[in-house]
């Protein structure tokens, strides 16, 4: 974007560290780091070929990531009756063990990027990855497999944020809107990829393959990135490692407290202990990094609108996604009858419509505005879920697909947009903290989207189950008030004349409760649209270079 084309309304002057950011360092030919000679690094004017293979490798490894953490879901059941022989706890641990690690390192990973090198991060991280996935599906005991799925989010974590501005340097600089569109229409569609292929993992293999596929997915991955990534200059600034385990700390106890205040209630003692943890420790990791010559992140950095209004569009937007993906399995297979298999397939409309629309975000700003875009795609979100609040038993399949393909679409054409406007308010030298932050944004807004959704759903569910199940007693009668699966099985297990009735009845006032949470969430994300609106840019941000 030249001078003519930048913001009217600029943002508010950030007053920088005391020295100098640390200059860029462009490598020697011969050096370690350096450019090989004649062009073997595509950079801005790379080829087509080999610029769509990079292209193809980090959308592989986009949605394997966040497909990971997706798919371990569907896998619950069988895990809580495997040899291993896990507590309840221990099998939430197994799902949740990767998203909080993968969450609470996704900022420094950036960060490491940027001073060591983004293509090295992101091989190492697709190794780490691979070693994971590999022990998790080996793992003999439970303490292992945590350990395993652990090691796996660290992996992870190297790999996203480095992912993105990677992508971009292969683009020409008037692309480069694009190569952000297409990162993120596949860390949207890795989501509903997971499910798809999980489920059809699981239709014919142990949860052990679950984690093994991965593996050669990674190796792919690597060779693709090994052979067709740019190798850019590496930026000379010091890490912070204060900041990093102050950081790391913080979204550690923030997410343990949003994961366990579903399950425990949110007055729970250790949930309270967690949020309280969270809240001194964020707040001693601004005020530290107030303080230093070479922060991790500049707190005063959102105090620029485009960063405010990036991340929490995009926190909401991965709120109402999630509670889609919270929701579609227990409706679609419990409430309308489906296989796994098809309830695994039954939000790919979404994800068609997610990775069509990021792909016309770009050109549709040009036309009417970015602001414009993101509000539009934002309420095209809310009036998606306001419209999934209509379904019951009895509503046919394509009125539901209607409903998530508002979902998909409002996201794809909001997610880009946002995307641009978190990386273009930091420096080129700090794009992988960027990315981080962007990627975070989606991890926790993932997060919150099932705790509060899942919170909001159980709270509305039991009171309306009819009577005999509502004030039954005993571990059978919490069992029921919990789950529409449980409710459904203890109906059948007791049989009798009224059988058909009651399960009706519950699979009714699920739908209630599904209905009620739904059009809680989506005026949450109405809401946060206005703020969105407020912050910002009055036209589009420029393109990161």
């Amino acid at each position: 974007m030249t001078r003519a084309q930048e913001p009217q309304t600029r943002a508010p002057q950030i007053r920088e560290p005391r020295t100098r950011e640390p200059r860029t360092r462009e490598p020697r030919t011969g050096e370690r780091g350096a450019e090989p000679v004649g062009g073997d690094a595509p950079g801005a004017e790379a080829g087509g070929g080999r610029r769509g293979l990079f292209t193809f490798a980090v959308g592989l490894c986009v949605a394997m990531v966040f497909g990971l953490g997706a798919a371990v879901n569907l896998a619950v059941g069988r895990l809580s009756t495997s040899a291993l022989h896990p507590s309840a706890t221990q099998v939430l641990w197994i799902v949740d063990t990767y998203l909080v690690v993968f969450g609470c390192l996704l900022i420094p990973a950036g960060s490491v990027g940027d001073r060591f090198g983004r293509k090295g991060a992101m091989l190492t991280g697709l190794a780490v990855l691979t070693v994971g996935s590999v022990g998790s599906a080996l793992a003999p005991t439970v303490p292992l497999l945590l350990v395993a799925r652990a090691v796996t989010g660290a992996g992870a974590a190297l790999v996203l944020p480095s992912s993105l501005p990677l992508l971009t340097q292969v683009f020409p600089a008037d692309q480069r809107g694009r190569a952000i569109a297409t990162w993120t229409a596949m860390s949207s569609v890795g989501g509903v990829a997971g499910n798809v292929l999980g489920g059809l993992v699981l239709q014919y293999f142990d949860w052990q393959m679950l984690f093994a596929a991965a593996a050669p997915l990674a190796v792919v991955g690597m060779a693709l990135v090994a052979a067709t990534a740019p190798r850019v200059p590496r930026h000379e600034r010091p890490l912070d490692p204060v900041g990093v385990l102050v950081l790391v700390g913080g979204v550690l106890a923030l997410l343990f407290g949003i994961i366990e205040g579903q399950r425990d209630g949110w007055l729970a003692p250790v949930v309270l202990l967690a949020f309280g943890a969270a809240a001194v420790l964020l707040t001693v990791f601004v005020l530290v990094e107030l303080r230093r010559e070479h922060p991790l992140i500049d707190p005063r950095a959102f105090l620029r609108p485009g960063l405010r209004s990036g991340a929490l569009g995009i926190v909401v937007s991965f709120v109402a996604m999630y509670s889609v993906f919270a929701l579609n399995g227990q409706y679609l297979m419990s409430v309308k009858g489906y296989p796994a298999v098809l309830a695994g397939f039954g939000t790919l409309p979404m994800a068609v419509m997610m990775f069509v629309a990021s792909r016309r975000a770009a050109g549709l700003a040009e036309r009417i505005g970015a602001r414009a875009v993101v509000v539009g795609g934002l309420l095209g979100v809310a009036a998606g879920l306001a419209l999934y609040s209509l379904c019951g038993p009895d509503t046919p399949y394509p009125l539901y697909a209607l409903c998530v393909l508002l979902v998909g679409a409002g996201s794809g054409l909001s997610n880009p947009l946002l995307s641009t406007a978190i990386l273009s308010a930091l420096p080129a030298s700090r794009a992988g903290v960027g990315s981080g932050i962007n990627s975070f944004s989606r991890e926790f807004g993932g997060a919150l989207g099932f705790a509060l959704f899942g919170t909001l759903l159980n709270g509305a569910f039991g009171p309306a189950l009819p009577a005999s199940l509502r004030e039954l007693p005993g571990e059978a009668g919490e069992a029921a008030r919990r789950a529409v699966g449980s409710a459904l099985a203890l109906v059948h297990e007791r049989g009798g004349p009224e059988a058909a009735a009651v399960d009706h009845a519950v699979r009714v006032a699920f739908s209630d409760a599904a209905g009620f949470a739904l059009r809680l969430v989506a005026a949450l994300v109405a809401v946060a649209t206005v703020l969105v609106v407020v912050w910002y840019p009055a036209r589009r941000p420029a393109e990161p270079s």
